[in-house]
């Protein structure tokens, strides 16, 4: 059996680069970054007031607790002219420091005496400034090259001014499952069928990964019919992606069109859940062949496809979060495959975290992940574990919570 780390690393270096386009920043949310973004000045682009109150020199205010008022500042309206010694300036929050002021006073430390204000305490240099350039300096790398966009990221590059990004183009990615038994939710089952419910899964998934799905549904056990939806799917997609029918003696149907349509690699990897897993390039995309089983199908998509995903939108490689963490339970493991059991992270009665396994781990039992919020991965040639020995746990990222 080839090993988990070795098919990821095919899957990785198969992956080719996605081309560049230019959209509305107001369009860009999840597009990977295709530039750099370098800005060319200081944000804020100069000092201005952190509340409303007063401006004024911090000098004048050692002199006198009695300024004389000569001028009002707005946001966006700033004071033309310089506050001289002893004066200030009204001011609201955003609005420019004028010219000779270099302290503010909110207004509530303050008292109106005519066309003088009175300020009850002293105030240090600078004191409610919100500095030019402290947000960001003018040279400064705000944002990298591939970096997925949040809401946040398009809001930072809003306040910078900028409209269009350079990103790269989304990918198109087809899901077809295969099986006579399978239904789609809402059908009537008959003796021996069940509710189809990989494509469920992996189209979420897909989406958060701001890729555009293709759903084809559910492909009886036909070579034609088979052979139809594989090729449209490749015409159509950037990516085929199928569950079931690469295990041994299952839907040679599948096997053969797939031997018909490109250069296909059917593995049998030492990985638990996962063993049965295909990959390969079809005539015009890359194509991933799931396990049936939806526990191995969920895990083989977000440990072996997702990463070739990432890489084919020329996003930033996924940075998952591990830890070294206590078990609270006995893990059942024997040595030769590197297994992802479901497990639950948590903060145990002594303060530090720990995990417990979700319990049956079979690869039909969606459920031991729906209850799980991390992987428990043991080593390949690691056997079974004892309640308070040390394991590694991977935290669910956003693609499964």
């Amino acid at each position: 059996m080839d090993s988990y780390n070795k098919a990821l690393e095919t899957i990785l270096s198969t992956a080719v680069t996605r081309k560049i386009t230019s959209i509305k920043l107001s369009e860009s949310y999840h597009y990977g970054l295709a530039e750099d973004i370098v800005y060319d000045m200081d944000m804020p682009p100069f000092n201005k007031s952190a509340m409303d109150g007063y401006a004024f020199a911090q000098q004048s205010l050692l002199a006198s607790k009695k300024l004389k008022l000569a001028g009002k500042v707005l946001a966006g309206a700033p004071f033309q002219g310089v506050c001289q010694s002893g004066e200030c300036i009204r001011i609201m929050t955003g609005g420019k420091l004028p010219s000779g002021c270099d302290t503010v006073e909110m207004q509530e430390n303050c008292l109106v005496e005519g066309d003088n204000i009175v300020f009850t305490a002293e105030k240090k240099l600078g004191q409610n400034v919100r500095k030019a350039g402290e947000d960001i300096t003018q040279g400064e790398l705000v944002l990298t090259r591939g970096q997925r966009l949040s809401s946040v990221d398009i809001a930072l590059l809003a306040s910078l001014g900028i409209a269009d990004v350079e990103v790269y183009q989304p990918i198109k990615v087809a899901l077809i499952a295969t099986g006579d038994e399978l239904k789609t939710p809402g059908q009537a089952l008959a003796e021996g069928d069940i509710y189809e419910s990989n494509r469920y899964f992996l189209s979420a998934m897909l989406t958060k990964l701001n890729a555009q799905v293709i759903d084809f549904g559910v492909i009886e056990d036909d070579f034609n019919a088979i052979k139809q939806a594989f090729e449209q799917a490749d015409q159509q997609a950037d990516v085929v992606i199928s569950s079931g029918g690469v295990s041994v003696g299952e839907a040679d149907f599948t096997k053969d069109v797939l031997d018909s349509l490109g250069d296909i690699a059917f593995w049998k990897l030492a990985m638990k859940p996962g063993k049965p897993f295909a990959f390969g390039k079809l005539s015009n995309s890359l194509f991933f062949g799931l396990p049936g089983n939806p526990v191995s199908a969920l895990v083989t998509m977000y440990q072996l496809a997702v990463p070739g995903l990432v890489k084919l939108q020329n996003a930033l490689p996924l940075k998952r979060k591990t830890f070294q963490v206590v078990t609270e339970t006995d893990i059942r493991k024997s040595p030769g495959r590197q297994d992802f059991q479901r497990g639950i992270l948590s903060v145990n009665t002594q303060g530090k975290l720990s995990v417990k396994s979700t319990g049956a781990q079979g690869s039909g039992i969606l459920s031991s992940i729906a209850k799980a919020n991390c992987f428990i991965i043991l080593p390949q040639m690691q056997g079974k574990v004892a309640a308070g020995e040390l394991v590694t746990v991977e935290l669910f990222d956003d693609l499964i919570v």
